[in-house]
């Protein structure tokens, strides 16, 4: 292969067309081929809390009567996934609430089940920055109220819970993970949860809760960035069904205003990186 097009086609894929980038962001080790699609370097400057959504024209990030509604929103853009998997592998954690874990009964949160073509490059990019096959996966749930039987489950897992949670869930989770207890009872407080992760050594968390989650954190001032994939889809919000906006149940101070950092295309999805202010 001898050209940048040539490379992006081992992985069936167009090259994202970069409109826009900031100078100098900090950048890792890219296998070649995940460079080219993507359109160029990645990286994070770390500790870092990073968040990636995918979000309609008029605003709908979620549809809690549809599973999965995130891909029916995306309306099946492949770099939608590809970028997915590109921010999993570059994470050490990837946090996500109760309300997700249940809402996506068949995901596992790796970044090979995001987009599966790309599993070997990913792969290779955790290898060449030091880290676990997989990263961890923390869920939070005060309550302890989870199916032990989630697949997801299944791979390296923290569940973030209370003392009252732990008893709840006593002895009925996976070997694969274990639970951390971070407060007496619900509700817990993000902050917790976040130096929580921080102490066992996870210095990029990728959220991937919800938008009840994503408010919460932003109100907390500990979200430092935001990947924002806006589709063309018009998703609407008839009445008596509830779809969420890319905040809910959160007060944000008003000079919570994001810097962007890169804009990229494909086709007519349009795939932004906002830095937000941190308290």
């Amino acid at each position: 292969m001898n050209t940048t097009l040539d490379i992006a086609r081992s992985l069936r894929m167009q090259p994202l067309e970069v409109l826009f980038e900031t100078p100098a962001l900090p950048r890792f080790e890219l296998p070649g081929k995940l460079a080219t699609v993507y359109g160029g370097p990645l990286g994070f400057a770390q500790p870092r809390l990073y968040a990636n959504f995918v979000a309609s024209l008029d605003g709908v990030t979620a549809i809690p009567s549809l599973p999965q509604s995130s891909h029916l929103l995306a309306v099946g853009n492949e770099h939608d996934r590809f970028l997915m998997g590109l921010l999993r592998a570059s994470a050490d954690a990837i946090l996500i609430g109760a309300g997700t874990l249940a809402g996506s009964p068949r995901t596992r949160w790796t970044a090979e089940h995001a987009y599966p073509p790309a599993g070997e490059l990913y792969a290779e990019l955790r290898r060449r920055r030091g880290r676990a096959a997989q990263p961890t996966l923390a869920v939070l749930s005060g309550s302890g109220r989870i199916d032990p039987r989630h697949p997801g489950l299944s791979e390296r897992t923290l569940v973030l819970t209370s003392e009252q949670g732990a008893a709840q869930l006593g002895k009925r989770l996976p070997p694969s993970a274990a639970i951390v207890p971070i407060g007496d009872q619900p509700p817990l407080a993000p902050r917790v949860a976040v130096e929580a992760l921080r102490a066992g050594g996870h210095e990029l968390i990728l959220c991937e809760g919800g938008p009840t989650m994503f408010g919460t954190l932003v109100s907390a001032g500990l979200v430092d960035e935001l990947f924002l994939t806006l589709s063309p889809a018009l998703a609407g919000r008839p009445a008596g069904e509830r779809r969420l906006s890319l905040l809910e149940e959160a007060a944000v101070s008003g000079h919570t205003v994001g810097t962007l950092l890169s804009l990229r295309r494909s086709g007519s999805h349009l795939f932004l990186r906002y830095e937000l202010p941190r308290r």
